[in-house]
């Protein structure tokens, strides 16, 4: 078998051997390849760079803004008003379209820059032995079979089958989700052994965090673990969101009426024996008034000011609908580490032969004396000083974070880290699992200081300290039973022991695993990252407002289920509420939606499980939105209803990919971005009552005139002044209403509600009804007592605008009674129905808007019987309100 047979056909390279490696690679161990072969070999492989993703052009991007029945109606409406003259009234149209496709079109790169900082994260310099000599090559020009030396600080270039290594560890969290560095070795694994639990293999895009090793390449560019990823991305589906999807059917619906009522029109009109051009253009008026041109806009503006509120609660959008549709979230995806959790190992409980001491999760102040117990002094001394990490001045940690958390505690209770000088050290390995330090004492002496797995430790220990410092016989079974229990609730344990005054050349000694004479156990230190403190009361709000919390991690089952239990996201023996990696994969994708329906937690998920688990949940018509951080998160991000990406530890990889960004990491400001985007999507159903009536009303007016062979009470003209100063002025001024109280208290909206409801549709043809009934009375009332037609004509106008401003109040609690969202809790309001009312005074009394929109003076007993009918259209709204009895619309 070839070398490129060997990479196509064997994928298992951490089930072999590495000399069984290096013979299907046709490579020698020493010399690497030569230059000509690894020439050769890169015409055949291709760089080492992931495909460039085929996308579609920027005019084919911008067209596709325009896919919409809404945005048609809008295109021919405004072309049809150019044909009538009406050129102010068509750029204004045109302008709403032009700025909404321009804003997608811009959004719709996000895949795009999610995959080239995929690609971009392989782009390294690599060292490598080629002829028998060591040099530094680009990265894309590495090959399968090319053999690269990796030491502390180095990012792989490609996924390699260790050969040699020493004291090697890599952070592979970004493609993993593990939260520790993980330990590598050159042992052989089983062919089905997880991702995740590759010791002897080195993956492109993870970090070399200690040690060195040389690795012979096994795969470049798309057939690495990070190419695959690469392939997830592109393959998830960029899903519309709940309101693009509800908009559409909304748009469509009101396409067909409009068009309807408009073919009505220009048929009766022409059958009443009217002029055929005549209906033709009361036909598009009619058309051009039902229309909510302000809806585009309003949209935009809503999400706009969602996205502000946002931010100020340290929670970037990167996509305005997605604003909107974590508002309408049923389940949240959350990753643990660093989201639900710190990321930060802290040392929890200390236990020795005499005592058991639980620290706090947070803070630093308090902490109680360990002179009175020698063991439990020994053991932070042995954390403090047989350690190789370092604490900043700042109090952050440089190097492993179980060290770093030693540290930590032995500060905390006085113990000052590194404070003992070193003599000599035996590193820690994979094989000892253990580390061994010799010191110099103050007082005069040395002592040996041995920290590492709680088995192996003991197996060097000849006895354990008591309380007062003295050595007694080790109780072994009940130092394992105490470690299993502490392991058991998620936590990782080492033992600590020392030793006064070794014999001469212990530490050459140890490495047989022998017990040591005068080794002492003093002590366990049992650590984890803990929860934020904000975590659980932000679960239990979510729980409040009806939403699913599932915490998807690349950690282990018990870490996981631990963490869920202290957050409140599992209660004690709640069944089948956890599930693995390994268990998912054996379930059919027919099955899978109701397991995924019933766990709460998935540990060890591989990134193509992440996608199988949102896909699974939007097939039970959930809307999803998934947190994440690393590379591994990518596809799932994309693929979820709302990608929320991490800001502090997260990749470029998953900014990019996600919807929103968390400024500060945390599962609260997720909860806090939840209650805004509900306070948005209220705002925008406040809209769309407010504004469909009116609409809808302006167009039947025209209608009823013409199937009753009158005189329209309403022109052309003016229909489109109260249209496009009303939308703005009066309708966009609800999106700045404050979120109404009890928003977190009841349960999210079902996503295959459609926006127009039943009870919408009541609210729409009552008012609608009303507006209608109202101008016409009023209008032949005004005709009846001889008021000219321009003067009764804009009776009508104003009694249209002011019932409108009326209902504008009524529709900031779309339930309630307006009075309860406060008379100064929207100042904006107050400004645009003030400025609403100073642009009818001019249509009614200038007389420049006289002669361009056909009206004229009224007198203030017409303004009486306005302000009247206004009223009493309000009256009959709260009793439709009272009827509904705290229904939601």
């Amino acid at each position: 078998m070839g070398p490129a047979a060997a990479v196509d056909e064997v994928r298992s390279h951490h089930a072999l051997t590495a000399h069984e490696v290096l013979l299907l690679l046709d490579v020698d161990h020493l010399d690497g390849l030569t230059q000509e072969e690894a020439h050769r070999r890169l015409d055949v492989f291709g760089p080492n760079q992931l495909p460039e993703p085929r996308t579609a052009g920027p005019v084919l991007r911008f067209l596709r803004q325009l896919h919409s029945p809404l945005v048609y109606v809008l295109i021919v409406s405004g072309a049809v008003t150019v044909l009538l003259g009406q050129y102010v009234d068509a750029s204004v149209i045109f302008a709403v379209v032009v700025v909404n496709a321009v804003v997608g079109f811009l959004q719709e790169s996000k895949a795009e820059a999610a995959l080239d900082s995929l690609r971009a994260m392989v782009h390294t310099e690599a060292l490598v032995v080629r002829d028998g000599r060591r040099q530094s090559v680009a990265s894309e020009r590495l090959v399968p079979g090319d053999l690269v030396l990796v030491e502390a600080g180095a990012r792989v270039p490609a996924d390699l089958r260790l050969v040699v290594q020493a004291e090697l560890e890599a952070d592979e969290s970004a493609l993993t989700g593990e939260s520790l560095p993980v330990a590598k070795d050159e042992v052989v694994l089983e062919p089905d052994t997880a991702v995740a639990d590759r010791r002897n293999m080195l993956y492109a895009g993870t970090l070399v965090t200690s040690g060195t090793g040389t690795g012979v390449v096994v795969a470049t560019g798309g057939d690495t673990e990070l190419g695959e990823i690469h392939r997830l991305v592109g393959s998830a589906a960029t899903l519309a969101t709940p309101l693009t999807r509800k908009l559409a059917t909304f748009s469509g619906w009101l396409t067909v009426v409009i068009l309807g009522l408009a073919a009505v029109t220009f048929a009766v009109g022409v059958a009443r024996g009217e002029a055929a051009a005549d209906m033709f253009t009361a036909a598009v008026a009619l058309a051009v008034g039902a229309i909510p041109e302000g809806l585009p806009a309003a949209v935009t503006i809503t999400l706009a000011i969602g996205v502000g509120r946002m931010a100020r609660r340290r929670a970037v959008i990167r996509r305005l609908p997605a604003v909107e549709t974590l508002g309408g979230a049923t389940v949240i995806c959350s990753d643990k580490t660093g989201t639900l959790t710190e990321n930060r190992m802290t040392v929890r409980e200390l236990w020795t032969a005499s005592q058991e001491v639980v620290l706090p999760e947070h803070g630093t102040a308090g902490a109680p004396s360990h002179r009175s117990d020698e063991a439990l002094r020994w053991c932070l001394e042995v954390g403090a000083n047989c350690n190789d990490s370092r604490l900043a001045e700042d109090g952050q940690g440089l190097g492993d974070p179980t060290e770093t958390a030693m540290l930590v505690a032995a500060r905390w209770f006085g113990v000052v880290p590194h404070g003992l000088p070193r003599v000599d050290a035996l590193p820690f390995s994979s094989e000892r699992q253990f580390m061994a330090t010799l010191h110099r004492l103050p007082t005069g002496g040395e002592a040996l200081m041995v920290k590492g797995a709680v088995e192996r430790v003991l197996d060097l220990c000849a006895a354990e300290l008591a309380a007062d410092g003295t050595p007694h016989r080790i109780d072994r079974e009940r130092v394992h039973a105490e470690a299993e229990r502490l392991a058991g609730r998620g936590m990782r344990v080492l033992a600590t022991a020392v030793a006064a005054d070794p014999a001469p050349g212990v530490l050459g000694q140890m490495g047989r695993g022998d017990t040591v004479p005068g080794l002492a156990f003093a002590g366990l230190q049992a650590m984890l990252d803990p929860p934020r403190p904000t975590a659980r009361d932000a679960v239990r709000s979510c729980r409040t407002a009806g939403l699913e919390v599932k915490m998807i991690t690349g950690d282990h089952a018990a870490t996981a289920e631990a963490i869920a239990r202290r957050i409140g996201l599992l209660a004690d023996g709640e069944p089948g509420a956890v599930l693995v990696g390994a268990e998912l994969e054996a379930i059919s994708d027919e099955d899978l939606p109701a397991a995924v329906e019933r766990a709460a937690v998935f540990a060890r998920v591989s990134p193509a499980q992440k996608l199988r688990l949102v896909e699974a949940l939007q097939a039970r018509h959930h809307v999803v939105a998934m947190t994440g951080d690393g590379v591994n998160d990518a596809p799932a991000l994309k693929q979820a209803d709302i990608g929320v990406a991490m800001g502090l530890g997260g990749t470029e990889a998953a900014k990019d990919a996600g919807d929103m960004v968390l400024l500060d990491d945390d599962f609260a400001t997720i909860e806090a971005a939840v209650e805004e985007g509900r306070g948005v999507f209220d705002n925008l159903v406040k809209f769309i009552v407010w504004t469909l009536p009116t609409n809808m009303a302006e167009g039947m007016v025209l209608l009823v005139a013409i199937l009753q062979g009158a005189v329209l009470p309403i022109l052309p003209t003016q229909i489109l002044w109260i249209n496009m100063t009303t939308a703005v002025a009066l309708g966009l001024m609800l999106a700045w209403e404050p979120k109404e109280p009890g928003i977190m208290e009841r349960p999210p909206r079902d996503p295959r509600r459609s926006l127009l409801t039943a009870p919408v549709i009541v609210r729409t043809l009552l008012v609608s009804a009303l507006l209608v009934i109202g101008t016409r009375l009023l209008f032949d009332y005004e005709i009846g007592i001889g008021t000219p037609v321009e003067s009764a004509r804009t009776v009508a106008v104003n009694l249209f605008v002011t019932v409108e401003a009326f209902y504008l109040f009524s529709c900031r609690s779309l339930n309630g009674p307006s009075w309860r969202a406060g008379a100064f809790s929207n100042r904006w309001l107050l400004v645009g129905v003030t400025v609403q009312a100073v642009g009818q005074l001019a249509l009614t009394y200038l007389p420049a808007m006289n002669a361009l929109f056909h009206t004229a003076p009224i007198g203030w007993e017409s303004w009486l019987r306005i302000l009247l009918v206004a009223a009493l259209t309000s009256v009959v709204v709260a009793l439709d309100k009272r009827r509904l009895r705290g229904r939601q619309l």
